[in-house]
């Protein structure tokens, strides 16, 4: 999707009945179930299988694409791949390892077609080492590499983050990859293959905390908000609501507190430093709760307005696309689908100022794009592409154009 954001031509290759998994990953659970029938053109042009409505999941990282339906298991389906590799500049996978040599489409094989491509793979574990067989789930990694262990309440148990974090980083990680290896083929003309993992991704990310272990030998724990190296900086508890504060530093922290009217706290020898804060956390958290706990999260704003301290409202769903300043910036974007009509996606994380970076296409629906690409990026013909379909290599759907 990044990759499209910037303007590339995204082919995404789906199996010709099931698709990509998250299709079905609702809401909506069950909507309807119907085909979607287009203009019948004859007999290599089957009506799409019956589902139950485009997924929220699927829709939110899948516009700028194009869908082709492909069956890699026939020697039709592995030849359409086989060209697209010859014509492309990256291929992105997640298949087990070793699952796409089973096919001849490994990066060995697919680079004898192709020498300038850059091949992506992404697993859970890795190509290599005792696990690298196994499949990865984001929550299965975040309980394995670490995260979920610092994550929750002080005393509580271990809870996964509210999203998927270790998945969506490990994109992050390939994208950033990717542009590098496109970088070095300019001058190398070669591409070459990039092996990214959830586990890698998640140990990296472990950042400070993994460093405290490695070099202070420090163990982890769960601070719920709290940040273990910095006080106060956590989420505090207004009447009806919650606003989360952070003092990194003794001006910011005299600055707070001369906005809660505790004009001689810097001073005290509990809390001039952030060490002594740190170790005296309890007594500090307990003061300024005292205070923000008699207030509402509308007056705690008000007055830390203009401060120079870092501060929000612990905000809802609802709230966040109703914040003024997402609103202001555009960050919700509005495309036409062609069944599900009119839907709002989150657009691009950064802006630009010499390049247009936007949703150019909705989420496409599954194959809806396999006749397009035949022709108009592999060049088939007709005869080409009827040999392609009637060895169930390719299936071409009926959607209305």
């Amino acid at each position: 999707m990044l990759l499209g954001d910037l303007g590339a031509q995204v082919i995404k290759v789906e199996h010709p009945t099931r698709g990509d998994d998250t299709r079905s990953w609702g809401p909506p659970f069950k909507l309807y179930e119907r085909k979607v029938a287009g203009t019948h053109r004859g007999p290599l042009y089957r009506d799409p299988p019956a589902f139950a409505g485009e997924s929220a999941y699927y829709l939110c990282v899948n516009r700028n694409k194009q869908s082709i339906a492909v069956d890699m298991r026939t020697d039709e389906g592995r030849q359409i791949l086989i060209d697209l590799a010859r014509s492309s500049d990256v291929l992105v996978e997640n298949y087990v390892p070793g699952k796409l040599a089973q096919y001849g489409l490994s990066y060995e094989k697919l680079r004898e077609v192709n020498p300038r491509l850059v091949y992506a793979s992404i697993t859970g574990y890795g190509s290599t080492g005792p696990y690298s067989g196994r499949p990865g789930y984001d929550v299965i990694i975040e309980a394995e590499a670490g995260l979920m262990h610092i994550t929750g309440e002080e005393g509580g148990g271990p809870v996964k983050v509210g999203v998927a974090v270790t998945d969506i980083m490990t994109g992050l990680y390939v994208h950033g990859a990717i542009m590098a290896a496109l970088i070095s083929r300019s001058s190398t003309g070669r591409g070459q293959h990039l092996d990214a993992s959830l586990l890698q991704t998640q140990v990296s990310m472990l950042a400070n905390i993994g460093s405290n272990y490695l070099i202070g030998g420090t163990e982890a724990q769960r601070w719920g908000t709290r940040h273990a190296s910095i006080a106060p900086y956590q989420v505090f508890a207004t009447k009806g609501g919650s606003i989360c504060i952070g003092a990194g530093n003794n001006a910011q922290f005299s600055s707070l507190c001369h906005t809660l009217r505790y004009p001689d706290l810097p001073n005290d020898p509990r809390f001039r430093t952030n060490s002594d804060r740190v170790e005296n956390r309890v007594e500090l958290v307990a003061i300024i709760n005292q205070v923000l706990s008699e207030m509402t999260t509308e007056e705690v704003l008000d007055m830390l307005e203009g401060c120079g301290l870092p501060y929000g409202p612990v905000n809802n769903v609802a709230q966040t696309f109703a914040h003024p300043q997402v609103v202001a910036r555009g960050v919700v974007r509005e495309i036409h689908h062609p069944y599900a009509g009119t839907i709002r996606v989150v657009g691009p994380a950064v802006e630009y100022s010499e390049s247009t970076v936007d949703v150019r296409l909705p989420p496409p629906m599954l194959g809806q794009h396999t006749e397009l690409v035949l022709k108009s990026v592999l060049g088939y013909s007709d005869q080409q592409i009827e040999r392609a379909v009637s060895g169930g290599g390719a299936t071409i759907y009926n959607y209305s154009r």
